[in-house]
């Protein structure tokens, strides 16, 4: 790695010949798109059960009800996924599989975009493979994406924008502002679900400047043809990665102007967001589930979203992370930390320092009450880290080789046991079926 670096050419392509610089081996276009298909297959079973909302259903199919109204509901979280929700309701009426279904096409949306943004931060065939594979399988990704709520919005758009605007990065000479401006609707979009993916959102500026910075010095403003993407001026990143974004966002709340009772103030950004931190800060009454991001990096405590008798059986559905990939994600994620400071290996401090954000943000926030489902977008840079040293292992050629193969096999065979309780599935031993899976008091 360093030798590739070392032999990148100066000048206007001299940033992007650092990022091309990775290994390349055959994209895995045709498996991001199958790996997504068979994703969204397995979200399609059994959608419509519960045939009643559950858990946090209860807030946005009915603030979704009231916007189809005009009327304002559920102020404190932005707009964009209840609207999701309510144009499905519009289109295919109000029942659950329509309250679902926007979730469960943004999580497959979601999944094959981290399919390509792996691709394009590691340029290994394998890595996106094994990323999207573990992904699929780690519980959590799975259950968002069949439940109305706002989480799988938020994170199939702002998987699109880490896809289009590391290809642009990967790729300056291909379509690289037409990505760039993919990207910035994306994030702004994202953004216009959930403030969760919030820390993601400054990575591609701050990305693009230190580039710019490494190859220009301190003169990065004015310089004819440099990079990271000759012919993008550092005014016009900022533009399609700075104020196309803000500008989008605002725009999600569009249908709140026209609201017959307190309509939102088409130039009250300010204090619309006053009002909403107020409302979410408000929420300081203890649930028996809530948890902090220690607890979700161990596996902890998850949440039962449902659990009883429904739909003719006995069915449950929690919120866990896969006790294979979610634990041996640990040692691979300092695995990444260690290669990137010693072997000059970008991708995985760029895996890193995604984990350490969309963790960090959680960690450091004021908000009293906190839940295993904010660990949704950790969760998935911790599973391409450990594709990341997987890879790295099978390379090895040793007697540890088996290893990559077997925790594979290991995450898939733990989902394919615990997909009735994620799934809403019929449990035939009645009221205790549950103690199958609880290997932790913990998880009860």
């Amino acid at each position: 790695m360093r030798e590739a670096l070392a032999a990148a050419p100066a000048g206007p392509y001299a940033a992007a010949a650092m990022l091309t610089s990775l290994p390349r081996t055959r994209d895995p276009l045709t498996w991001c798109m199958a790996i997504a298909v068979v994703f969204l297959i397995v979200c399609l079973h059994r959608l419509g059960i519960p045939n009643k909302i559950y858990f946090d259903e209860v807030h946005y199919v009915k603030a979704a009800r009231k916007m189809l109204l005009g009327l304002p509901a559920n102020r404190e979280h932005p707009m964009l996924g209840k609207e999701a929700i309510a144009a499905a309701m519009a289109l295919l009426g109000d029942r659950p599989w329509s309250w679902r279904i926007p979730s469960v096409l943004f999580g497959a949306l979601g999944l094959h975009a981290y399919g390509r943004f792996i691709w394009y931060l590691t340029g290994r065939r394998a890595v996106t493979i094994m990323a999207m594979v573990l992904m699929a399988t780690n519980f959590v990704w799975l259950v968002l994406s069949r439940i109305a709520m706002l989480d799988m919005v938020q994170a199939g758009l702002g998987m699109v924008a880490l896809w289009q605007v590391t290809a642009a990065f990967r790729e300056p000479r291909r379509h690289a502002r037409l990505r760039l401006i993919a990207g910035g609707l994306a994030m702004g979009l994202s953004l216009g679900a959930k403030w969760s993916i919030a820390p993601i959102l400054v990575l591609p500026g701050l990305t693009f400047v230190a580039l710019r910075v490494r190859e220009s010095g301190w003169r990065i403003i004015g310089r004819k043809g440099a990079g990271p993407i000759p012919g993008i001026s550092l005014v016009e990143a900022a533009l399609w990665l700075g104020l196309v974004p803000l500008a989008v966002y605002w725009l999600t709340y569009f249908p709140g102007f026209f609201w017959a009772h307190k309509p939102i103030d088409p130039l009250g950004f300010i204090e619309q967001h006053r009002y909403m931190l107020k409302l979410q800060d408000s929420v300081t009454k203890l649930h028996p589930y809530r948890s902090v991001w220690y607890m979700w990096m161990v596996d902890w405590r998850p949440i039962w979203f449902l659990y009883q008798v429904t739909d003719g059986a006995q069915r449950g559905i929690i919120l866990l992370g896969n006790p294979v990939s979610m634990i041996a994600g640990l040692p691979a994620l300092a695995w990444c930390l260690w290669a990137g400071i010693k072997q000059a290996r970008w991708e995985a401090l760029a895996l890193v320092a995604l984990y350490v954000l969309t963790l960090g943000v959680w960690a450091i926030n004021g908000k009293p009450i906190q839940f295993y489902y904010h660990y949704l977008l950790p969760a998935a840079f911790l599973a391409a880290a450990l594709a990341l040293a997987l890879e790295a292992l099978w390379q090895r050629r040793d007697r540890w080789r088996w290893l990559t193969p077997a925790t594979l096999a290991a995450s898939v065979g733990i989902f394919v046991y615990f997909y009735p309780i994620i799934s809403a599935g019929a449990l035939h031993h009645g009221k205790k079926s549950y103690a199958q899976w609880m290997w932790l008091d913990s998880w009860r």
